[in-house]
């Protein structure tokens, strides 16, 4: 069971991660994009940043049920860090990019502001997704 568990964990933490990778190539296109092509991005964006939420539900469940199992305490530096982190995110995320898709959405919209918005978070919220994977690979010990 741990094995699968731990299976499931490390598959939700690719799913949540990767699909960011095919938005980066997006934002140049979102500058120039028109009509259908334009809301084909944003619903892209969309759906991303909802499989990303969703996959993240099953990386804590499987998480907190390895933590359970392996019987590690919440105190575990890197448990500690990982749980900061993503609570962090969790407050970035709501505000990061529904908010900027929606004004895309919105006929007269400042494009080259937005965009550099929803870029400058796309690459923030990478960076914030890869320090959780670091502390979850690397286990340091941070005191």
């Amino acid at each position: 069971m741990y094995a699968w568990l731990v299976y499931i964990h490390v598959i939700s933490a690719m799913v949540s991660i990767g699909p960011f990778f095919v938005l980066l190539p997006m934002l140049r296109k979102l500058q120039s994009a028109e009509g259908a092509v334009l809301h084909t991005y944003l619903d892209s964006f969309q759906f991303v940043v909802r499989l990303s939420k969703h996959t993240g539900h099953v990386l804590v469940f499987s998480g907190l049920l390895l933590m359970w199992l392996s019987g590690l305490p919440w105190t575990t530096p890197w448990i500690f860090g990982t749980f900061v982190v993503l609570f962090a995110s969790l407050f970035f995320m709501a505000r990061a990019f529904s908010p900027t898709l929606r004004k895309l959405r919105q006929p007269d919209h400042e494009r080259e502001v937005l965009v550099r918005k929803l870029g400058r978070a796309l690459y923030l919220y990478m960076f914030v997704l890869f320090v959780m994977l670091g502390l979850m690979v690397m286990k340091p010990a941070l005191w």
